[in-house]
């Protein structure tokens, strides 16, 4: 197991030792080894429960975390991809499609990052084009049409902008999905995996409920550009991650997200089953409060909820 992170350093050096038992074989004692694990276990958990937020964002962009595809094998396993956007092309930074999940049919949609350098560059590294957004537009009205729960799945540092995605209307883009998936006539459970960044988060973020993962981080900047904007210079993200509000607790009591979905010990990088369990296990449990709402009743909690942000919890909207 790796311990990549800066943050990690005395992890690493309890795992190294464990190793160099192990490579000893028949000569190493089973209670040497036994007691290095319970250090090891006890010094995870004592790191790992009081991350500060720049380290979130670390572990939020973890090479080894569990992307959208590896949820889909999980939750998904008869998923059928839908591609393209009828207007231009496919956009591999977004993937989604049909699968069936707690007994029913639903609209699965997600940003995906690519694990290897092939793949990431074929998907630009989870930073959708706007006929990545427009594929995901055609999809939920798909699912509209047809009643299916749409869940989707935000992992990216924001939206692709270069010249050719202006000039195809990224922001336009954006939009249109806001504005539908507002008053979309079915239930929408959106979970922020890793990096929720900007728009690009947003474009497929609107929903009835919004869970997090407990190391993901929705934001509307990346640490690194609030410090060049604030402080004209990148050194400054662990002060821009403190002051921006951007962890999944942070933001359950700004009430932003409606729930937190605890990961494995060490973060779900270190298991992408436990993680996607406990993910399946949320998602059920919220998708068969909102199956039972009247069309007309799940719009109006939709309103009212996208209404309550920003305002005191004193306000009635």
């Amino acid at each position: 197991m790796s311990y990549d992170l800066d943050f990690e350093k005395p992890l690493a050096e309890i795992d190294r030792r464990i190793g160099g038992l192990r490579k000893r074989g028949d000569k190493a004692r089973p209670e040497e080894v036994a007691a290095l694990e319970r250090e090891l276990a006890g010094a995870t958990a004592d790191v790992y429960g009081r991350l500060t937020p720049w380290q979130r964002v670390q572990v939020a962009r973890h090479k080894d975390r569990p992307y959208t595809s590896d949820y889909i094998r999980f939750l998904f396993p008869d998923f059928f991809e839908m591609r393209g956007d009828r207007r231009f092309g496919d956009d591999r930074a977004i993937i989604g499609g049909m699968a069936t999940f707690a007994g029913r049919t639903v609209m699965v949609i997600g940003h995906q990052k690519g694990r290897d350098t092939k793949e990431r560059m074929e998907c630009n590294f989870g930073m959708a084009h706007p006929e990545g957004y427009r594929k995901a537009l055609r999809l939920m009205q798909h699912a509209e049409r047809f009643g299916f729960p749409v869940l989707t799945f935000i992992d990216t540092p924001g939206a692709f902008l270069n010249l050719a995605a202006e000039e195809r209307g990224i922001a336009e883009a954006i939009a249109e999905n806001l504005q539908v998936m507002a008053v979309l006539g079915v239930p929408i459970i959106s979970t922020i995996i890793g990096e929720g960044g900007s728009g690009g988060a947003l474009g497929i973020g609107v929903g009835d409920r919004i869970l997090m993962l407990e190391n993901s981080v929705y934001t509307v900047a990346s640490p690194e550009a609030a410090a060049s904007i604030l402080w004209k210079s990148n050194d400054y993200a662990p002060q821009a991650a403190e002051a921006m509000k951007i962890t999944a607790a942070d933001l359950l009591e700004l009430r932003l997200i409606d729930r937190i979905i605890r990961e494995p010990l060490g973060g779900a990088h270190r298991d992408h089953r436990a993680t996607a369990e406990a993910l399946g296990a949320a998602l059920s449990e919220e998708l068969a409060q909102l199956v039972a709402l009247p069309s007309g009743v799940l719009l109006d909690h939709r309103y009212s909820r996208l209404r309550a942000i920003g305002a005191p919890a004193s306000v009635a909207v």
